[in-house]
């Protein structure tokens, strides 16, 4: 929760002395305004768009010299370099024509983006922390955006018809081999990184950038910050545990320390949990943050985070539902993150990095034993051509050395199965970004990709186009095939295996005005090439083919409105038709995870006077398939209607001189019984009969309560 209470107090009561405010107007040399206009401060998400008067005005906590950029259609880019240690700035800045006259379009199928030059912010840091039952992790606050399916039990994001290992994270552009906790059996889990990592999260539900691969579905894609503002010191006091923070700032240098501790015991004694908890989830973690400016534009980046923890349960047998069996959890998790970003002359932006990540995991059923352990070490490099009106050029390439381990000891037979195996995966893109008129625009591009341990390899095109249909509207087309390899525990059974693929068809029409954005997309999706098994644990190599297929159909609309004053609010829907014939399906089928309809609310509202501001989201998400033993026909039964509606506040105030936020939230404000489908014994009883039971939240509702305090004055 570092840097809540000066995120919260700039950006949530809006007030201008606590960070500095840049404003200004956009002529052109005739001294006509230029309303749309895009001005930002490079490398960073802090920027608005003119009015139409051309006049902008927006506020940054950036300190030092940063390069404000101003890029509109038909003109050159403007770039100065600007000092940020004053309280505000003005600049009144003359655009030149381009001697081309090309307009900038943008590219927008399948991914969210905020602005014309591809900001794609779908959330800044304090969208995911004042979005009401997202409880500040970054993927509950991405499940309240169209696309995303509603499974409760799981605490992952499911897009459009795909599993949630098809959804992978990108850390910088670093692939994150484990984003989520480890998790007990239906039981929810939580992202790993924190969102005051990130100046902005950019969700792409399809047809995204050929620089991302090894994701079926989607990609999410976190941007780190910058340099840290100021020295400044915090703590954090709540109900599931407690956590500090340090960070210094130097010149040009930044370093940041924070710790945690989380105990559940002390909140599971005094709300009624559904599940019988041995030991409730406890655990720590640290991490280190490093930033560095090198030279005048580039900035080396760096992170490295532990964390240990353990929970312990009695969970419905899977023999036999209606006997309980003990669940034990140990999990590590080490992470190092290094990038470097910076110009190579004057015509090319050069990005490299390096992550390393080695999680742990291991389980204790009963008397058997799980022990599971993944390592992957990655390189990637990648150069960009910028320095052109018409056309701009990107390619690169990276390296991913994974090492997979799993030991199953069965205490019963007194036997242990061991089933390692190292994949090198590498891999090479190439995008091309034309603008080929003032309404037209067009990226292509490819990804090619060798895996060590398939020993096959395989080359996605992808292409997408858009259309300027207005000064604030457009129209986006992509197509593209998208490839991964099999999951850790098909592959550990069978190296032959290959990729599973799918190939994304998308349209879309979206406006942006006056703080408004409308968005409507249809999609279509051809799955290839999926595992399919008739028993998961079959050692035998051949039991394992890609003969699996399947398709997803759907609309999604969005629309957010932050134009009333203190009020910010955005609706979503989605609408999915799919079916798939994988696993060990015996037919074609709509899976689990999938509800027809999800639809959400989000609203936000400021109340200045008591420094406070009030959050509620309701979901709604049609009924689920599940797999009664009991019914002959496969999947079609189908679980009841899940509804929502969760509530937060933040309020401030100050405790001895020091900036504190007060928060708190709780789920399931309505008292709703909601199931997300049922679990059934492998055996059926004396009357044939499989028995079964519920599975549903660890509670009704989920109260939590967090006081924040920033040791500086205020």
């Amino acid at each position: 929760m570092k840097r809540i209470v000066q995120i919260i107090i700039i950006l949530l009561i809006s007030n201008p002395g606590l960070a500095q405010v840049i404003s200004g107007k956009i002529i052109d040399k005739k001294g006509e305004p230029l309303p749309g206009a895009n001005v930002f401060i490079e490398g960073s998400y802090d920027g608005a768009s003119t009015d139409e008067e051309g006049k902008f005005s927006f506020a940054s906590q950036l300190q030092g010299k940063q390069t404000l950029v101003v890029r509109f259609v038909g003109f050159r880019e403007h770039r100065q370099e600007i000092n940020m240690s004053h309280d505000s700035l003005i600049f009144n800045i003359v655009l030149r024509e381009s001697s081309n006259q090309l307009g900038a379009v943008t590219i927008t199928a399948g991914a969210f983006e905020a602005s014309d030059e591809k900001k794609g912010v779908v959330m800044k840091p304090l969208d995911i922390l004042t979005t009401a039952g997202g409880l500040g992790d970054i993927y509950g606050a991405i499940n309240t955006l169209p696309g995303t399916q509603t499974v409760g039990e799981e605490g992952k994001i499911f897009v459009r018809g795909g599993d949630s290992y098809e959804t992978k994270t990108f850390f910088d552009g670093m692939l994150i081999e484990q984003p989520y906790y480890s998790s007990m059996p239906d039981i929810p889990t939580r992202g790993r990184f924190s969102p005051w990592l990130f100046s902005g999260t950019v969700f792409s539900s399809g047809g995204y950038s050929a620089e991302y691969g090894q994701a079926l579905s989607s990609a999410l894609i976190l941007n780190s910050e910058g340099l840290a503002e100021e020295d400044v010191s915090s703590i954090s006091l709540m109900t599931v545990g407690l956590g500090a923070s340090h960070t210094k700032r130097w010149e040009n240098t930044s370093l940041s320390l924070s710790g945690g501790y989380t105990n559940l015991n002390p909140y599971f004694s005094l709300i009624k949990q559904e599940y019988e908890w041995e030991t409730a989830p406890v655990g720590y973690e640290g991490s280190m943050v490093f930033r560095q400016k090198v030279g005048q534009e580039g900035m080396l980046k760096a992170y490295g985070s532990y964390g240990y923890g353990r929970s312990k349960l009695r969970y419905p047998g899977f023999d036999d539902a209606e006997e309980l069996q003990s669940v034990d959890l140990i999990e590590k998790n080490t992470y190092f993150n290094t990038t470097y970003k910076g110009k190579t002359g004057k015509k090319w932006v050069t990005k490299a990095g390096f992550s390393y990540s080695d999680d742990v995991s291991d389980y204790e059923i009963d008397q058997d034993d799980l022990d599971e352990r993944v390592k992957v070490a990655q390189v990637k490099y990648n150069m960009t051509y910028l320095d052109h009106d018409i056309y701009k050029i990107r390619f690169g390439g990276e390296f991913r050395h994974k090492k997979y381990s799993q030991i199953y000891l069965v205490d019963s037979l007194s036997h242990e199965y061991s089933t390692p195996f190292i994949d090198n995966l590498s891999a090479a893109f190439t995008e091309l970004e034309l603008t080929l008129g003032p309404r037209f625009a067009a990226r292509i591009g490819g990804r090619f990709e060798y895996s060590s341990l398939l020993d096959k390899s395989n080359a996605a095109p992808r292409i997408s186009l858009a259309f300027k249909t207005g000064e604030k509207s457009q129209i986006s087309l992509a197509w593209g095939d998208f490839y991964q390899t099999p999951k850790d525990e098909f592959a550990r059974f069978s190296p032959n295996l290959y990729y599973e693929r799918a190939t994304h068809y998308i349209a879309n029409f979206q406006i942006m005005k006056n703080k408004r954005i409308f968005r409507i997309e249809t999609y279509y999706k051809d799955y290839q090439n999926l595992v399919k098994f008739d028993s998961l644990y079959s050692p035998v190599p051949a039991d394992y083919k890609n003969d699996g297929f399947g398709h997803a159909a759907g609309i999604d609309v969005f629309w957010r409105d932050e134009s009333i004053p203190f009020l910010d609010y955005w609706l979503s829907y989605g609408y999915i038709d799919t079916k798939r014939n994988y696993l060990d399906y015996p037919v074609e089928a709509i899976p689990t995870f999938v509800s027809s309809h999800n639809a959400r609310a989000v609203v936000k509202y400021i109340l200045p006077k008591v420094n406070s501001l009030l959050g509620f989201t309701y979901t709604f998400a049609s009924g689920r398939t599940y797999y009664n033993p009991n019914n002959e026909n496969f999947l079609e039964d189908k679980t009841r209607a899940y509804h929502d509606l969760s509530f937060n506040i933040s309020y401030l105030t100050s405790i001895w001189d020091n900036f504190t936020v007060v928060y708190f939230s709780i789920g399931n404000l309505l008292d709703r019984d909601n199931i997300f489908g049922y679990r059934y014994s492998n055996q059926p009883n004396e009357q044939g009969v499989y028995e079964s039971f519920a599975v549903t939240p660890m509670s009704k509702r989920f109260i939590f309560l967090g006081v924040f305090i920033s040791l500086t004055e205020s």
